[in-house]
């Protein structure tokens, strides 16, 4: 019970500071009204987190989509290439756009705090490591092109980060493209440019 008070707290905080930041920007908001926000003392937010930078590294933490992707390359992948990767695109979609406003808050303040640029490449740094991983596995079965897994990874993970980046107001978009159609049809060439 005590541990999920504690997460409860933790998520009110983060989701407070989310919020306010996003809105007001990372400079115009204080840890006094993020406790506020969230309805709690800014005691609290610094027992939790112990700084406002802090809290909005675990926030990225935790909902960003490293542990979700992780779990699906072991439990929910087929080995058959254009599902699997019809699953990874939509599944990084959907975490993207559930967490739009942090997404773009890591963009705003990535190079303006220490080390938090650092601490958010390490949600791309493991989807790089477990897409080259699949990729070096699905070369090996046979099943893919043979290659350089690595830049397999990056191409296409830049290729579903652009269309992410497409759909908010950081490029202009030039196209009313559905992402669904996107993803559908990046996939398949994706699936077809690797098939043996």
């Amino acid at each position: 019970m005590n541990e999920n008070n504690q997460l409860c707290t933790q998520d009110k905080l983060m989701q407070a500071a989310i919020d306010l930041i996003s809105a007001k920007g990372y400079d115009g908001v204080s840890t006094r009204e993020i406790a506020a926000e969230a309805g709690l003392s800014e005691k609290t937010l610094f027992r939790h987190f112990g700084s406002k930078q802090n809290l909005l590294e675990k926030a990225y933490d935790r909902y960003l989509y490293a542990a979700e992707m992780q779990k699906i390359f072991k439990e929910n992948l087929t080995g058959n290439l254009h599902e699997d990767l019809l699953m990874i695109s939509r599944t990084y979609h959907k975490i993207m756009n559930r967490n739009r406003k942090l997404v773009m808050i890591s963009m705003q303040v990535g190079d303006h705090l220490p080390g938090f640029r650092n601490n958010t490449q390490n949600h791309p740094r493991q989807l790089h490591e477990i897409l080259t991983n699949y990729f070096k596995h699905m070369s090996d079965q046979g099943k893919l092109v043979t290659g350089d897994p690595s830049l397999t990874a990056v191409s296409f993970m830049w290729m579903n980060l652009g269309a992410f980046l497409n759909t908010t107001h950081v490029v202009q978009t030039f196209t009313d493209i559905e992402i669904d159609a996107f993803i559908e049809e990046s996939v398949r060439l994706f699936t077809r440019a690797l098939t043996p």
